[in-house]
C-alpha cells in the first residue's frame, strides 16, 4: 500500500512507502525541533509571528490555528513519544491510597503494619535536637540566609552556618537567664517579628531551657495582643521594629506582666522615653546577644522532652478572643513525618527553601523544621512581598511552601498574557494537555519539549530550580493546580489541616496528577468521617465531618478547657468542623463546612464558605461574603471585584470607563459580574437556593449582590491573620448594604 506525499520539487506528486514517509517525517521533526531550540524567542511567540503576524498573510484564522496545532502536535509527539525520563514510582497504589480500619477510620496505605509514625529520626525527636542533627549531617553547612547590600550595589544572600546559629541562640538563652526569665515549660516567650534569622535564633534560644514560644501575628490588633500577653503572662517580647515595641508599650497599663522588650532596630529617643515612663526595659538584639556572650555564669541547658510544649500558637478565629493552641515538640515532629511521602523528591543538605509565609503559621515552621533536621538551607525574603519575586530569583530555591493566593496570581498573570492571542491560547492549552498526559503516567520533569519552549520563563520566575512546592491553608482550584504542576515540571502537593493538628493531616502523594482532593492521611494521622445529619452527610456514604487522631493532635486550648472539649472528644478525636468525602482512590476531598451554616426560610441549609470558594473562581471576583437569614428565602452577597480583570472588561464588553469605585456603582457592571458568578456557580454544582442570581424558591424574587471596591483585609478587621473571613465583623461592617439588598428584594 502506498501513501501520497506532496513534494516541493517541481510540485510533482511523489509516492513513497510508509516506512520511508515515517523516516522523512522523523527527520523533518528532529531538524525542526533543533531549529526551534536554537531560536531566542519562545515557541508560542514564533508560531504567533510566522503564522498570524506575518505581513500580508492570507491564512484565515481557523487555518492559522490548525497549522499551529499541527506543527505543535507533530513536534510535541516526536519529542515526547516513548520518553519515560522523569518517571517516578508512586509511593502507594494510586487507586487505593488509604486503608479502612475496624473503627471506620482510614490511615495511609504507606503504613504496612498499621501503626502511626511519630518521628523519622531517633536523634531528632524535639526541635532542639533537630537543628543539632542538621549541624552534624551538613558538616556545619549554611543554615540561615538573608540578603545584604554591598558597596557595589549588589545584594546577594549571606549565610549563617548551623554552629553560628546555635552559638547565637546559646547567647540569647543565657541573656534570658541574666534578665531573670525563668526556665522551664511554664515560661512563655513572645516573638513579634517578620521572617528573619533572628526569629529562628530566638525560637532555638527558648528551647535551650524548655521555654515556650508564642508567636504574635504582625496583623493582630492591639486588643488581641493585650489578651495574648495577659493570658500567657508574658514577661518578654522580641520585636523586629521599633513601631511594634512602641505599640506594646502603649498597652503596658493593661499588661502587668510585661517587663522586657527586645528590638532589632536602633532604639529611638521616643522609645527610650516611653520605656522609662512605663517601667519596661528595652534592649537591642545586639545588646541581648552581647549580654549572653559576656555572662560569667552560663548554666547548662535544660532541653525539652518530646511531650513538653514547644509553642502556643494563637488563632484569632472568626469570632471572639484568640485561642492558644498548645503544641508539643512531639506534635510538630510528628507532623514533619508527612515529608516521608516525598521519597522521590526527598530533602537533602543541598536543598534551599524560601521563607516568606509567616513563621506564626505552623505550615511554615513544620517545613523549616524538616529542612533543619536534614541540614538544608533556609533563605528569608526581605520582608516586603512586593520584592518577593526578586528575592526568589536571587535565592533560586529548591523547596517553596506557598499559599493558593500566590499561585492564583501567577496563574492569572500568565493567562492574561496567553489570552491576548487565540494562537497563543491554543498552543498553551495544547502544552498543558501534553504535560497532563505525562503527569497521569507519573512522569514529572522540566526538560521536555514544552517545558523548554512554553514554560521556561515561568520556571525562571521562580528561580529555575524548584523541585518541590507545598500548598495549603485554603482551597486551590483544580485548573490552577494542574497549571502549576505542568508549568513548574516539579512535584506540587496540596495539603489540608488546621493549627489544632499542627499543620497538615493529609497531603497529596507526589506524582499524583489528579486535582480536586487534598490527598491521603499522613503517616502520623488517622482520619474518620462522622455523620452530620443536618447537612445530609453520613459516614455510610463515605462523607461527614473530618475528625483526626494521632500524635499530631494538639494538647488543647491554653487555659480554656471549655472550648477544648468542644473540638476534642473523650477518645482523642479532633473535630475539625470541615466536611469531607472519600474519593474512590482513597483520598480526601473537602466539600463543605459545618461551622457558619444557616437555614433559609424554606428549610434549606446553606454553608456560605463552600459557595464563596466556588464564586471566587469567577474572573471578576477577588473576594466574596455570602449572607442569608432564616426568615429569607434567598442569598445575597458582598463582592470585591478583581480590578485587573473588571476594568478592562468593562471597557471591552460595556464600553465603560472610570475608577473602580465608579464602576462598582454601575448597574450594568453589577449585572455582568452577577451573570459570570451564576455561570461559575452552575459549573460548580450549586443548587438554585445557593446561587446569588437566580429565581428564589417560593418568593420568586431576583437575588442581589453589592460590589465593594475595598478589599477585605486584616488591617480593616474583616479577615483573620490566616486570611479567613470574620463573618460577624463582615455582617456588621456591611449591615446597611445587606439591609438595602433585602429591602429591594422584598
Amino acid at each position: 500500500m502506498y501513501m501520497v506525499q506532496f513534494a516541493k520539487k517541481k510540485g510533482e506528486l511523489v509516492r513513497n512507502s510508509p516506512q520511508l514517509i515515517n523516516q522523512r517525517v522523523d527527520t523533518m521533526m528532529k531538524d525542526t525541533a533543533v531549529w526551534m531550540h536554537s531560536q531566542g524567542r519562545g515557541f508560542v511567540d514564533l508560531i504567533d509571528h510566522f503564522i498570524v503576524g506575518t505581513s500580508g498573510s492570507s491564512f484565515p484564522s481557523y487555518l492559522s490555528l490548525a497549522a499551529a496545532g499541527a506543527v505543535t502536535m507533530g513536534l510535541g509527539y516526536y519529542l515526547t513519544k516513548n520518553n519515560n525520563d522523569g518517571k517516578i514510582n508512586p509511593l502507594v497504589d494510586p487507586m487505593n491510597q488509604t486503608v479502612k480500619q475496624k473503627d471506620g477510620s482510614r490511615i495511609t496505605a504507606y503504613l504496612k503494619d498499621g501503626k502511626l509514625q511519630s518521628y523519622v529520626y531517633d536523634d531528632a525527636r524535639t526541635l532542639y535536637q533537630g537543628v543539632r542533627r542538621g549541624a552534624r549531617v551538613s558538616s556545619n553547612g549554611p543554615m540561615l540566609g538573608r540578603r545584604v547590600k554591598r558597596p557595589d550595589g549588589t545584594e546577594p544572600y549571606e549565610w549563617l552556618s548551623y554552629n553560628e546559629v546555635i552559638e547565637r541562640s546559646n547567647d540569647v538563652s543565657t541573656a534570658f537567664r541574666e534578665l531573670g526569665i525563668p526556665t522551664g515549660n511554664d515560661t512563655n516567650i513572645g516573638i513579634y517579628c517578620k521572617n528573619r534569622p533572628e526569629w529562628i535564633i530566638t525560637e532555638l534560644a527558648s528551647y535551650n531551657f524548655s521555654n515556650v514560644i508564642v508567636p504574635i501575628y504582625e496583623t493582630l490588633g492591639f486588643e488581641a495582643c493585650v489578651f495574648i500577653l495577659n493570658q500567657s503572662e508574658m514577661q518578654i517580647v522580641v520585636c523586629d521594629a521599633v513601631s511594634k515595641a512602641m505599640g506594646l508599650l502603649e498597652q503596658k497599663p493593661n499588661c502587668p506582666h510585661l517587663k522586657y522588650l527586645v528590638v532589632m532596630e536602633p532604639i529611638t529617643d521616643d522609645l527610650r522615653a516611653a520605656s522609662e515612663k512605663h517601667g519596661v526595659r528595652v534592649l537591642t538584639m545586639d545588646e541581648l546577644e552581647k549580654m549572653g556572650r559576656e555572662a560569667k555564669n552560663r548554666p547548662p541547658h535544660q532541653p525539652p522532652k518530646p511531650e513538653d510544649l514547644a509553642t502556643i500558637c494563637y488563632t484569632s478565629g472568626t469570632t471572639g478572643t484568640p485561642k492558644g493552641v498548645m503544641l508539643t515538640h512531639a506534635n510538630v515532629i510528628a507532623d514533619g513525618v508527612s515529608m516521608e511521602f516525598f521519597k522521590y523528591t526527598g530533602f537533602y543538605t543541598t536543598d534551599v527553601m524560601i521563607s516568606f509565609l509567616p513563621l506564626a503559621h505552623m505550615l511554615e515552621r513544620v517545613i523549616e523544621s524538616v529542612c533543619f533536621a536534614k541540614g538544608a538551607k533556609v533563605g528569608f525574603y526581605r520582608g516586603d512581598i512586593r520584592l518577593l519575586v526578586d528575592d526568589i530569583k536571587e535565592l533560586r530555591p529548591t523547596v517553596v511552601p506557598v499559599v493558593p493566593r500566590v499561585l492564583n496570581r501567577l496563574y492569572d498573570k500568565v493567562m492574561s498574557e496567553v489570552n491576548k492571542s487565540y494562537v497563543k491560547k491554543a498552543l498553551f492549552n495544547l502544552a498543558i494537555a501534553y504535560k497532563t498526559r505525562e503527569m497521569q503516567n507519573f512522569i514529572i520533569r522540566n526538560n521536555g519539549f514544552f517545558d523548554n519552549l512554553v514554560f521556561k520563563k515561568i520556571r525562571e520566575s521562580m528561580g529555575g530550580r524548584v523541585r518541590l512546592m507545598v500548598t495549603g491553608s485554603a482551597p486551590l482550584a483544580e485548573n490552577v493546580l494542574t497549571f502549576v504542576r505542568a508549568a513548574m515540571g516539579c512535584i506540587v502537593v496540596e495539603g489540608y489541616g488546621q493549627t489544632e493538628c499542627v499543620a497538615a493531616c493529609t497531603v497529596s502523594m507526589e506524582g499524583d496528577s489528579k486535582a480536586g482532593h487534598v490527598g491521603m492521611a499522613i503517616p502520623s494521622a488517622s482520619i474518620k468521617l462522622v455523620d452530620v445529619p443536618e447537612l445530609g452527610y453520613f459516614s455510610k456514604d463515605e462523607a461527614g465531618e473530618v475528625c483526626v487522631k494521632g500524635p499530631i493532635v494538639f494538647r488543647g486550648y491554653y487555659k480554656n478547657e471549655e472550648q477544648t472539649k468542644e473540638v476534642l472528644d473523650e477518645d482523642g478525636w479532633l473535630h475539625t468542623g470541615d466536611i469531607g468525602r472519600w474519593t474512590k482512590e482513597g483520598t480526601l476531598k473537602i466539600v463543605d463546612r459545618k461551622k457558619h451554616i444557616f437555614k433559609l426560610a424554606q428549610g434549606e441549609y446553606v454553608a456560605p464558605e463552600k459557595i464563596e470558594n466556588i464564586y471566587v473562581r469567577s474572573k471578576y471576583v477577588a473576594q466574596s461574603f455570602v449572607y442569608g437569614e432564616s426568615l429569607k428565602t434567598c442569598l445575597i452577597a458582598v463582592v470585591v471585584p478583581d480590578a485587573e480583570e473588571l476594568i478592562p472588561a468593562c471597557k471591552k464588553e460595556l464600553n465603560l470607563t472610570g475608577t473602580l469605585e465608579e464602576l462598582c456603582e454601575n448597574k450594568d457592571v453589577v449585572k455582568m459580574v452577577l451573570e459570570d458568578m451564576v455561570a461559575i456557580g452552575k459549573k460548580g454544582g450549586l443548587f438554585s437556593f445557593e446561587q446569588v442570581s437566580t429565581i428564589c424558591f417560593y418568593s420568586f424574587l431576583v437575588k442581589d449582590i453589592y460590589l465593594c471596591p475595598e478589599m477585605f483585609t486584616v488591617e480593616n478587621d474583616l479577615l483573620t491573620p490566616t486570611l479567613k473571613s470574620k463573618r460577624p465583623k463582615l455582617k456588621a461592617h456591611f449591615a446597611a448594604e445587606l439591609g438595602k439588598m433585602y429591602s429591594k428584594l422584598n
